[in-house]
């Protein structure tokens, strides 16, 4: 089962990658040091040194292994250079098409790679290519979601393609409490990885009004009406009174010209951003940080952190459909134990009284 490990970790529990620094170092740390496998994420712009400082801040947190996790759809060729340098447990990828190259130098480098995928496609690309695990994202996830499929049909086709190979099946979307974690056993998933739960976590670094929210609110919404100049994909974001009053916004409306709501420091670099060729990128040569802040305009589609300030309650807030599972913040180690405990006396529980075919026989 799940719960005794896979990768080399204690539980087959992942804490979701999660932006603007939401995972950062404490809730990273706080993850591995309660056996789970925890995601810092790379920033969406070339920052190397930046991001060697948050794997070394990590480590002087927790001496459990840990991952990064890399977007690649946006530059990243020298931080994927920086993560595999200091040789992290893990490097996770998605939103692209991970090369069997890329695999071979985390491997020469120890670094195990786990692709987040979210089509049956996307999934026999990956296996093709020998990576070592491999997350399926259904469409009940927040954030962006990269596939159109829900988890419960997906990801036992997964499973299946994976047959008897060493590859660890990881269910993403919609998994916030041991019910879920159970339930991806039963679809023959070896892990679960949450994203919104680990977002209502004392470690994360999300805005506490953005916290508050997630144990207020029960209902989110598939769309596209946040970052559409920046990255026009579509995610899942909680239902506020914000989103209600804008879901509609007409399809050639953007954040670009739209009002300004807030400041935030992101990524360690709280300097103001420029959009160059499509991505987000800092106004600033090499790794030198400043210290003016990022500018948020409204239908932006970044997340408030705790540096933000502004009008909070009319920003994007990422959750999956599991959110009204979430009633209280927990820490981070608290969820963990929770999860692994909670399954363990359920599937005692409910099939605890069951027989094999074999033993009826």
């Amino acid at each position: 089962m799940g719960w005794r490990g896979i990768l080399g970790f204690e539980y087959g529990i992942v804490q979701a990658p999660l932006g603007p620094d939401i995972s950062g170092p404490e809730l990273v740390a706080a993850v591995a040091n309660a056996g789970a496998i925890g995601f810092l994420r790379a920033p969406d712009w070339e920052t190397p040194d930046y991001l060697r400082e948050l794997i070394r801040k990590t480590r002087t947190l927790t001496d459990k292994p840990f991952g990064v996790a890399v977007v690649l759809e946006f530059p990243h060729e020298e931080n994927i250079k920086a993560i595999l340098a200091e040789k992290v447990g893990v490097l996770q990828v998605s939103w692209g098409d991970v090369k069997e190259e890329l695999v071979q130098e985390a491997h020469s480098a120890g670094v195990k790679v786990v692709p987040q995928v979210g089509s049956f496609e996307e999934a026999k690309k990956a296996i093709d290519v020998g990576v070592d695990a491999i997350i399926v994202q259904g469409r009940e996830a927040g954030g962006h979601v990269i596939g159109q499929d829900g988890l419960i049909s997906l990801l036992p086709r997964v499973v299946d393609l994976v047959g008897d190979r060493n590859i660890p099946v990881i269910a993403a979307g919609g998994i916030a409490d041991e019910r879920g974690y159970v339930a991806a056993f039963a679809l023959g998933a070896q892990g679960i990885c949450l994203g919104t739960r680990f977002v209502a976590t004392e470690e994360s670094y999300a805005h506490p009004t953005y916290k508050r929210k997630l144990i207020e609110l029960d209902e989110t919404e598939y769309t596209t009406v946040f970052g559409r100049a920046r990255w026009p994909a579509p995610h899942r974001a909680l239902e506020t009174p914000f989103f209600k009053d804008w879901k509609s916004l007409p399809a050639h409306e953007s954040e670009i010209n739209q009002p300004l709501i807030g400041h935030s420091t992101i990524n360690g670099i709280s300097s103001s951003l420029k959009a160059i060729g499509g991505f987000i990128r800092p106004l600033t040569s090499g790794s030198h940080r400043i210290s003016r802040e990022k500018e948020i305009r409204r239908f932006s589609g970044t997340v408030p952190n705790r540096t933000t300030t502004g009008d909070i309650e009319s920003m994007v807030m990422f959750a999956g459909e599991g959110v009204g599972l979430i009633k209280e913040i927990l820490p981070a180690a608290e969820v963990v134990k929770r999860l692994v405990e909670g399954a363990k006396l359920l599937i005692h529980q409910q099939f605890g009284g069951l027989k094999s075919q074999e033993e009826v026989a």
